[in-house]
């Protein structure tokens, strides 16, 4: 990945109640659940400069083709990546925050509006963030959390979108900062838990968790993992338990182990582990209710296109069908026929544009349309009229910040 340097994790929350996970349901934030980067030093790069139109962009309410891309925007802002992509329950899509130009976290948010394919700027956060999480409530409204802020600031801080008035409302803050690595996931009954994430901008992870209610709008602690993970996906199964798998410990070690989180009880339980160590992979809730775990960096230190299947009713990973390319900082989402899409990344820092379609019923992956340009770090959501859209991202052909959208037409 080339926007920074000595990466550690990659960035999203993750929420259900048709949010994120599962992936890319109507209602939600990005499009699987995946690792947070824990926002390390900058690189040495030179500064990003705002990324022309591809020249392939078409109106966004041009009808394209089955499996191919059409260019929006451009946006109000320009991102480099690692914006929180929410979608509202209107259907509209809330973009908050994220990297943009010369480095600075953009306090920015705007709403993309699919039926007219414009954006318009929509309330101000309290400071800029990027690798923070953004979690759909039960309320329509949007809770971000954490993340780093301006001169590397480690936030703690909380707060609420209302898309009644478009504005940002600062609300409880958590036990302490948490960049990156973190997950925000929406339970059952309303409210978030919280996991992971680092102190600050060096690896050290955080293996506590709190619940935020919006009753109160007050975080409290909960049951710690088990195993100090930064990093670790974040999926909500049926039931109401939130598996957790992968993920880097204190000595920067890859992990297979995976978690289960009963908000019954408060507490983390060991489940099956995977056949191999992943992190910087993504999960995705099947619409069967398993879990598809693909790509990431192995234990080998090398990018992987295996991918496996975690069966809750057994407790365990078994392999399934590889994808066509070795993978990390991508994304996965769940469309609505139940297949998921995934989508560009990098492969050891070569960036992909390259996208394929996995089917749950023949456990393998078909090739689909490529992105424009070569994307990694980029935020999905998928839309209500079944389309997905990436936000965001590092270009790898112009390392910039763009105003582009890129729409998935399946």
């Amino acid at each position: 990945m080339v926007m920074v340097a000595g990466l550690v994790a990659l960035g999203t929350a993750s929420c259900n109640a048709g949010g994120s996970t599962p992936s890319g349901t109507p209602g939600g934030t990005v499009s699987s659940s995946r690792p947070s980067m824990p926002t390390p030093a900058f690189s040495a790069s030179p500064s990003l400069t705002p990324t022309p139109a591809p020249s392939i962009t078409l109106a966004p309410t041009a009808t394209p083709g089955h499996g191919t891309f059409t260019v929006a925007g451009p946006m109000v802002s320009s991102i480099a990546g690692l914006a929180s992509v929410t979608l509202l329950k209107d259907g509209r899509v809330l973009i908050a925050g994220g990297i943009g130009d010369n480095h600075v976290p953009l306090s920015s948010a705007e709403v993309f509006d699919p039926k007219t394919g414009t954006f318009t700027a929509s309330g101000v956060m309290s400071t800029g963030r990027w690798v923070h999480t953004a979690t759909l409530l039960a309320d329509g409204r949007v809770l971000i959390a954490g993340g780093e802020g301006v001169h590397a600031a480690s936030l703690a801080s909380a707060e609420i979108y209302d898309p009644a008035t478009g504005q940002f409302s600062l609300t409880g803050s958590m036990s302490g900062p948490r960049i990156g690595g973190m997950t925000a996931t929406l339970l059952a009954d309303g409210r978030v838990l919280v996991v992971g994430g680092n102190y600050g901008i060096t690896l050290n992870p955080r293996a506590s968790a709190e619940i935020y209610d919006p009753a109160t709008g007050q975080f409290s602690p909960t049951g710690s993992m088990l195993a100090v993970a930064n990093g670790a996906t974040a999926t909500p199964l049926a039931g109401g338990r939130v598996l957790f798998i992968g993920g880097m410990d204190h000595s920067g070690a890859y992990l297979s182990s995976a978690e289960l989180y009963d908000p019954s009880t408060g507490q983390f339980a060991m489940t099956g582990s995977m056949a191999h160590a992943r992190f910087n992979d993504t999960a995705t809730l099947l619409a069967d209710g398993r879990v598809l775990v693909a790509g990431g960096m192995a234990d080998t230190g090398h990018v992987v296109a295996s991918t496996e299947v975690y069966d809750p009713s057994s407790g365990k990973f078994t392999p399934t069908g590889s994808m066509s390319q070795a993978r990390e900082f991508h994304t996965a989402t769940l469309l609505a026929d139940g297949r998921v899409l995934v989508a560009g990344g990098d492969n050891n820092d070569v960036g992909l544009a390259s996208t394929e379609i996995y089917d749950p019923s023949s456990g393998k992956f078909t090739p689909t349309g490529s992105m424009p340009a070569p994307r990694d770090a980029i935020s999905a959501a998928r839309l209500a009229d079944g389309r997905v859209m990436f936000v965001g991202g590092s270009d790898f052909g112009a390392n910039a910040a763009s105003p582009w959208v890129y729409l998935y037409n399946p």
